[in-house]
């Protein structure tokens, strides 16, 4: 693939602007040698400012999201791309959540280009346990956890029961829970089914991956040991 493909495709601009890019000479190779839009260089040996490209397809990242974004492009408002460098929301393949959070659900959320990827993720077959952390209007009557554990709670509208999830109490109004599935406003709508409210809620951890003292707002590429990780509780 040219460079000029391959930086547009990236989302550093247009072909036409990436062009422009080469003839500043802001492309370089790792020595610092200006590139030329038809040189062959691989993708790990070519700097853009004297900075690594970011990765070719199969990119993944993770976003601490805090409250008030949401994840549908379609939305009107602050969306969780603008957290994120402009270049990466014309990528080429798109780069696209995996899930979502509501608008007022913080927390881990990541990010792929891979469809593959994604699907294995989301997908119901993986039950990877989504682990999240709420502090409740009221203090817990003691059951919940036997009754979310039970697999056999019926949320509101729905005809099939919630799959087991496991419930660890941290104070009279702070929990974790951890579910498996992804139903529409899952973990709200549990504990509106046992007659209390989720006044805050946050996601701290996809599978064996963790936030790991990543700021609310900020973002990181994930490695492929990261990767190994969501998957490693399987």
């Amino acid at each position: 693939m040219k460079l000029v493909r391959l930086l547009a495709n990236l989302g550093y601009g247009s072909r036409k602007q990436v062009a422009q890019l080469f003839r500043e000479g802001l492309v370089t190779d790792a020595s610092g040698e200006v590139l030329y839009a038809d040189d062959k260089v691989e993708h790990a040996d070519v700097r853009f400012e004297g900075e690594p490209l970011d990765p070719p397809q199969g990119l993944i990242l993770m976003l601490n999201k805090p409250t008030g974004f949401t994840c549908s492009r379609k939305d009107v408002g602050r969306l969780v791309y603008d957290l994120l460098p402009p270049r990466f929301g014309v990528r080429n393949p798109v780069l696209s959540t995996v899930g979502r959070l509501d608008r007022d659900t913080s927390g881990l959320l990541l990010f792929t280009d891979d469809g593959q990827l994604l699907h294995k993720i989301i997908s119901p077959k993986s039950a990877l346990a989504k682990v999240y952390e709420a502090t409740l209007a009221e203090d817990l009557a003691g059951n919940e956890g036997e009754l979310f554990a039970a697999g056999t709670l019926m949320l509101e509208g729905e005809t099939d029961p919630l799959e087991p999830a496991t419930l660890e109490v941290l104070g009279p109004r702070h929990v974790r829970l951890s579910i498996t599935e992804g139903r529409y406003h899952q973990v709200r709508r549990m504990f509106a089914a046992v007659g209390n409210h989720v006044e805050t809620l946050e996601r701290v951890a996809l599978g064996g991956l963790t936030l790991g003292g990543l700021e609310p707002g900020k973002w990181r590429l994930l490695t492929q040991d990261d990767i190994n990780t969501i998957f490693g509780t399987l």
